[in-house]
Protein backbone atom coordinates (compact mmCIF):
# COMPACT_ATOMS: atom_id res chain seq x y z
CA UNK A 1 0.00 0.00 0.00
CA UNK A 2 1.36 3.41 -1.00
CA UNK A 3 1.10 6.16 1.58
CA UNK A 4 1.60 9.90 1.32
CA UNK A 5 5.05 9.42 2.87
CA UNK A 6 6.00 7.20 -0.10
CA UNK A 7 4.81 9.65 -2.76
CA UNK A 8 7.69 11.85 -3.92
CA UNK A 9 7.45 15.56 -3.24
CA UNK A 10 7.46 17.24 -6.66
CA UNK A 11 9.77 20.22 -7.08
CA UNK A 12 11.49 22.10 -9.89
CA UNK A 13 14.33 24.52 -10.37
CA UNK A 14 16.93 25.90 -12.70
CA UNK A 15 20.64 26.11 -13.09
CA UNK A 16 20.53 29.85 -13.71
CA UNK A 17 23.35 31.22 -15.84
CA UNK A 18 24.56 34.37 -17.53
CA UNK A 19 27.55 35.71 -19.39
CA UNK A 20 29.91 37.65 -17.11
CA UNK A 21 29.60 41.42 -17.54
CA UNK A 22 33.40 41.54 -17.05
CA UNK A 23 34.84 38.94 -19.42
CA UNK A 24 31.88 37.21 -21.11
CA UNK A 25 32.61 33.89 -19.39
CA UNK A 26 29.88 31.58 -18.13
CA UNK A 27 28.61 32.30 -14.61
CA UNK A 28 26.19 30.21 -12.56
CA UNK A 29 23.88 31.70 -9.93
CA UNK A 30 23.88 30.06 -6.50
CA UNK A 31 21.43 30.91 -3.73
CA UNK A 32 22.16 30.90 0.00
CA UNK A 33 19.30 29.70 2.17
CA UNK A 34 19.77 30.89 5.75
CA UNK A 35 17.28 28.33 7.11
CA UNK A 36 19.65 25.53 6.04
CA UNK A 37 22.86 27.60 5.78
CA UNK A 38 23.52 26.03 2.40
CA UNK A 39 24.33 27.02 -1.18
CA UNK A 40 22.18 25.51 -3.90
CA UNK A 41 20.41 26.15 -7.18
CA UNK A 42 17.10 28.02 -7.09
CA UNK A 43 14.32 25.45 -6.70
CA UNK A 44 11.15 24.77 -4.80
CA UNK A 45 8.05 22.67 -4.38
CA UNK A 46 5.43 22.82 -7.09
CA UNK A 47 2.01 24.22 -6.27
CA UNK A 48 -0.97 21.92 -6.69
CA UNK A 49 -1.59 21.41 -10.42
CA UNK A 50 1.46 23.47 -11.45
CA UNK A 51 3.56 22.19 -14.34
CA UNK A 52 7.27 21.70 -13.65
CA UNK A 53 8.78 24.27 -16.05
CA UNK A 54 6.52 27.19 -15.06
CA UNK A 55 7.14 26.21 -11.43
CA UNK A 56 10.91 26.23 -11.98
CA UNK A 57 10.77 29.70 -13.53
CA UNK A 58 8.51 30.95 -10.71
CA UNK A 59 10.99 29.69 -8.12
CA UNK A 60 13.89 31.39 -9.93
CA UNK A 61 12.01 34.69 -9.92
CA UNK A 62 10.99 34.35 -6.26
CA UNK A 63 14.43 33.35 -5.01
CA UNK A 64 16.72 35.46 -7.23
CA UNK A 65 14.61 38.32 -8.61
CA UNK A 66 15.56 37.33 -12.17
CA UNK A 67 13.36 36.36 -15.07
CA UNK A 68 14.86 33.54 -17.08
CA UNK A 69 14.72 32.07 -20.56
CA UNK A 70 14.56 28.28 -20.23
CA UNK A 71 16.84 26.04 -22.24
CA UNK A 72 17.55 22.33 -22.15
CA UNK A 73 16.13 20.12 -19.44
CA UNK A 74 18.87 18.85 -17.15
CA UNK A 75 18.94 15.60 -15.15
CA UNK A 76 16.22 15.09 -12.56
CA UNK A 77 17.57 14.77 -9.02
CA UNK A 78 15.97 12.39 -6.52
CA UNK A 79 16.77 12.26 -2.81
CA UNK A 80 15.18 12.03 0.62
CA UNK A 81 14.27 15.20 2.52
CA UNK A 82 12.60 15.09 5.92
CA UNK A 83 11.97 11.36 5.56
CA UNK A 84 10.17 11.65 2.21
CA UNK A 85 11.40 11.09 -1.32
CA UNK A 86 11.81 14.30 -3.30
CA UNK A 87 12.05 14.59 -7.08
CA UNK A 88 13.41 17.84 -8.53
CA UNK A 89 13.29 18.54 -12.27
CA UNK A 90 15.84 21.08 -13.49
CA UNK A 91 16.38 23.20 -16.58
CA UNK A 92 19.25 25.31 -17.80
CA UNK A 93 17.95 28.88 -17.81
CA UNK A 94 19.58 32.12 -18.89
CA UNK A 95 19.02 35.12 -16.63
CA UNK A 96 17.58 37.83 -18.87
CA UNK A 97 16.59 40.63 -16.49
CA UNK A 98 16.24 41.38 -12.81
CA UNK A 99 17.90 42.32 -9.57
CA UNK A 100 18.31 40.37 -6.37
CA UNK A 101 16.64 41.56 -3.18
CA UNK A 102 17.34 39.54 -0.02
CA UNK A 103 14.28 37.82 1.49
CA UNK A 104 13.43 35.31 4.23
CA UNK A 105 14.11 32.33 2.02
CA UNK A 106 17.29 33.52 0.25
CA UNK A 107 19.59 36.09 1.83
CA UNK A 108 22.44 36.06 -0.73
CA UNK A 109 23.20 35.01 -4.28
CA UNK A 110 26.55 34.54 -5.98
CA UNK A 111 27.44 34.52 -9.66
CA UNK A 112 30.42 32.19 -10.07
CA UNK A 113 32.31 30.50 -12.89
CA UNK A 114 31.50 26.76 -13.12
CA UNK A 115 34.57 25.55 -11.16
CA UNK A 116 34.09 27.83 -8.15
CA UNK A 117 30.31 27.21 -8.31
CA UNK A 118 30.87 23.45 -8.04
CA UNK A 119 33.16 24.01 -5.05
CA UNK A 120 30.68 26.30 -3.25
CA UNK A 121 27.61 24.06 -3.63
CA UNK A 122 26.77 22.31 -0.37
CA UNK A 123 25.28 19.09 -1.82
CA UNK A 124 27.39 16.92 -4.14
CA UNK A 125 24.24 16.08 -6.16
CA UNK A 126 24.00 19.77 -7.16
CA UNK A 127 27.53 19.70 -8.61
CA UNK A 128 26.43 17.21 -11.28
CA UNK A 129 23.95 19.82 -12.55
CA UNK A 130 26.77 22.32 -13.15
CA UNK A 131 28.60 19.62 -15.12
CA UNK A 132 25.45 18.92 -17.13
CA UNK A 133 25.04 22.62 -17.88
CA UNK A 134 28.63 22.95 -19.09
CA UNK A 135 28.84 19.64 -20.97
CA UNK A 136 25.35 18.95 -22.28
CA UNK A 137 23.76 22.35 -22.90
CA UNK A 138 24.59 24.85 -25.64
CA UNK A 139 25.24 27.84 -23.33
Amino acid sequence: MTTAKDTPVQAAGCVLWRRSPVDGGLEVCLVHRPKYDDWSHPKGKLKRGEEALPGALREVAEETGYTAEPGAELPTVCYYANGRPKEVRYWAAEAVAGDFTPNDEVDRILWLAPGPARARLTQPRDRDLVDALVCDSPV
